[in-house]
């Protein structure tokens, strides 16, 4: 055995894997989110800490559930076209699931994980995200976005565990169920695996793409930015401010800062809230100018890593200290713009066509 297939094979009897410590033989056991997230990691962007229980852990729980057959037989003859059977089936299996013991060591493992959490993020019993992370999200041929389950502001090492089982018990919800069928894949080949990570309370979160999405402009980036949490923009429900800044002189070139009449807050029950804003800060720029560019450099620097225009979802975190509160939430390519093909005028000036070269970088993938 060859040192790389070594280290490969103890990668999947792995129970818990951490995002700062991601290597990339590990991504076969951790699913398509939680490898993105130990990638931006390990890359120096600065995601919330977190950790990954692995599909070595779903499978050790599995196999010694003693309760397989049963779930093989609720899912044998199986009809998609009837609702209320799927439906049926679907919670018989999650309630199967449910019932699996997890085993000692993975149980220690996850609850010494999530101490440890706590003690680094300074917090007693810090909140986090419960994510499911299925092997399945890395299938080229399809998106399982949506059918499986997260859990948001979970406290406390019993309560993650639970949220855990329910993660694993989501690859049953009657959509993933209907789409698995449709799909052509076998039930009992896919594997989960969860991720854990700290929330982040953002005092203003948003989006930012590496280039202009009103023209295709690669040599900005274009932010927008509310209030409390990102949700608003992401559904359109808030107008946001929008920055535009340019790539290569870091400049704000376009600021309009809009009356922004609510947000989107976290309440002392652990509650996200939409609330309305003050006349003083509903038309008050969400972000200061160093802000404004430290979001900037976020997505630049994501550009790099993944060589290709990128979509950003960034916050402001609330508990950490002004320079080091700009974290990213989440990293894909932009997908409008880069299938199409970039020209170049010719009446172009010679600057900006050296602007515009600095601005894409020559290691960027092809669309």
């Amino acid at each position: 055995m060859t040192a790389q297939s070594d280290t490969a094979a103890r990668a999947r009897r792995q129970n818990l894997v951490w995002f700062d410590h991601f290597d990339s033989v590990e991504k076969a056991c951790l699913g398509g989110k939680s490898a993105s997230l130990g990638e931006m990691a390990g890359a120096g962007l600065p995601v919330p800490p977190g950790f990954a229980i692995t599909t070595h852990a779903f499978r050790a729980a599995r196999d010694g559930s003693g309760v397989i057959d049963a779930i093989r037989a609720e899912l044998d003859g199986l009809d998609p076209g009837d609702t209320a059977d799927v439906s049926r089936r679907a919670m018989a299996v999650r309630e199967l699931i449910m019932s699996w013991r997890m085993p000692p060591e993975i149980e220690a493992e996850i609850r010494g994980a999530y101490r440890a959490l706590s003690d680094r993020t300074g917090r007693k019993r810090v909140a986090v995200a419960v994510r499911s992370s299925a092997t399945c999200e890395d299938s080229p041929d399809a998106s399982f976005a949506g059918e499986h389950d997260s859990y948001l502001w979970v406290r406390g090492d019993d309560s993650v565990l639970e949220a855990v089982r329910r993660c694993w018990a989501s690859l049953f919800t009657d959509r993933a169920v209907s789409y698995r069928v449709q799909m052509g894949y076998s039930h009992l080949d896919v594997e989960m695996c969860v991720a854990v990570q700290k929330m982040v309370k953002p005092r203003s979160a948003g989006v930012a793409f590496t280039l202009n999405p009103g023209n295709g402009d690669r040599s900005a980036i274009a932010i927008d930015s509310a209030w409390g949490f990102g949700e608003g923009v992401v559904s359109g429900d808030v107008t946001p401010d929008n920055f535009l800044v340019d790539k290569v002189m870091s400049l704000i070139t376009q600021r309009t800062v809009s009356a922004k009449q609510h947000a989107y807050r976290l309440g002392d029950d652990d509650q996200v809230r939409r609330v309305e804003l003050g006349p003083g800060q509903a038309t008050a720029p969400s972000l200061t100018d160093a802000e404004i560019l430290a979001v900037a450099r976020l997505a630049r620097a994501a550009e790099k890593h993944y060589g290709c225009p990128q979509d950003v979802e960034w916050a402001l975190d609330g508990e950490l200290p002004d320079g080091e509160n700009v974290v990213l939430l989440q990293a894909r390519p932009e997908t409008v713009w880069s299938k199409k093909k970039i020209t170049v005028s010719a009446g172009l000036d010679p600057m900006a066509s050296i602007v515009a070269t600095l601005a894409r970088p020559l290691h960027a993938r092809k669309p």
